[in-house]
């Protein structure tokens, strides 16, 4: 919580992972698995910090992978279990992936007839990922998996009933920050496509996207069609939700370098929505921002001072937002951006050189540095 942070004590920029928030996040994940049976898993692509993973081991069956190092960095620092899917597996790689991971999901039956029997071989289950054609989402065409002519995922047209063998489950993952209603509405495009096949199979994996933690999130139905697919089908079930691990318990620390004038105020700071945050830009989304006196900045025109806050990159675009203040900013300053630690520090970069955030975890021993970044992590890279 930001009010038990001494923010004008941490080097800046940093992200700061708390855990009293996620904490709270993974008994509300474990209670979904207790009380119904499924298994919950972490999908890496959101929230890799590996640190934490013995303490997320503790509430959840394992992790969720989209690639070789995610694979192993699940299976080495959490294990349970681990489940991969790729758009597509390179043959340089496949069985090291193999001996990492428990189910292995291809994108098309091409790609499963390749690698089927040494995935077999090697005693792994084998699933395909379907695309039930069921888009949920409204805008951010680029998260929708299930917008037009989208490679991710098998239609019903494309999917071969004749060639399914050694196949034991289905994967579909349709979802981008949502409430379960919306996987309502997918369970029964999937019924109404795959639904001949599902009595066959002995899983099925609900995929991303669930905000299972966010406050307003209806768990109950969540609850429910996950019994639907375990009474009607006898079907496991997994879930691989990335973000609901990780919403709202993370931040990122900065400090105001510059204020410049352009038609109105624009603070310069020390971090970069481009390297630092990108998907403000890509989504786009507004972070939250905080004062260190606890006041929450206003949106644009609502409070006396509007200020555009922008990144330290040469850029154009290199801009979070604009927001609005009770008074000036100044050199020095410090904000604090809420919601940072999902989709940061697994896609943040060096562009212009910029210098990574470090990153530190507030416990309740204290804050724990965890990483701290160098030139070298920068010039290694190139």
């Amino acid at each position: 919580m930001i009010e038990k942070l001494d923010i004008n004590s941490l080097p800046t920029p940093c992200y700061v992972v708390d855990e009293e928030r996620i904490v709270r996040n993974l008994e509300i994940l474990n209670n979904v698995e207790k009380r119904t049976g499924c298994k919950i898993l972490l999908a890496q692509k959101a929230f890799s910090c590996y640190h934490i993973y013995p303490k997320i081991r503790e509430y959840v069956s394992g992790t969720a992978c989209s690639g070789l190092y995610e694979a192993r960095l699940g299976y080495e620092e959490m294990g349970g279990e681990n489940h991969v899917f790729s758009a597509a597996y390179r043959e340089n790689e496949i069985d090291e992936m193999i001996s990492y991971c428990g189910h292995i999901i291809f994108n098309s039956f091409s790609q499963l007839d390749k690698y089927r029997d040494r995935v077999l071989k090697a005693g792994r289950k084998i699933g395909l990922r379907v695309n039930p054609e069921c888009s949920t989402q409204e805008g951010h065409e680029i998260y929708d998996p299930c917008s037009p002519k989208s490679r991710l995922g098998i239609t019903n047209v494309n999917f071969d009933r004749n060639d399914l063998r050694g196949v034991s489950g289905l994967h579909f993952h349709t979802l981008c920050e949502q409430n379960s209603d919306a996987l309502a509405e997918t369970l029964d495009a999937v019924e109404q496509k795959f639904g001949d096949v599902l009595s066959s199979l002995e899983w099925i994996n609900f995929g991303g996207g669930h905000h299972i933690t966010r406050d307003d999130y209806d768990i109950p139905l969540l609850e429910k069609c996950i019994r639907r697919m375990q009474d009607k089908y006898g079907l496991e079930v997994f879930l691989e939700p990335g973000e609901a691990f990780a919403l709202n318990a993370g931040y990122l620390v900065t400090e105001i370098l510059d204020i410049t004038l352009n038609d109105m105020p624009i603070a310069i700071l020390d971090t970069s929505a481009a390297c630092h945050m990108p998907d403000v830009l890509e989504m786009p989304y507004r972070p939250i921002i905080i004062q260190p006196n606890g006041n929450i900045a206003g949106e644009k025109g609502e409070r006396a001072v509007t200020v555009r806050l922008g990144g330290n990159t040469c850029l154009a675009g290199d801009v979070i937002a604009d927001y609005s203040f009770d008074k000036p900013l100044k050199p020095g300053d410090r904000l604090v951006l809420c919601d940072m630690s999902i989709y940061s520090m697994v896609k943040n970069n060096t562009f212009n050189g910029m210098a990574l955030p470090s990153i530190y975890y507030n416990t309740s021993l204290g804050m724990r540095k965890i990483r701290e970044f160098s030139y070298n992590d920068f010039r290694c890279r190139l």
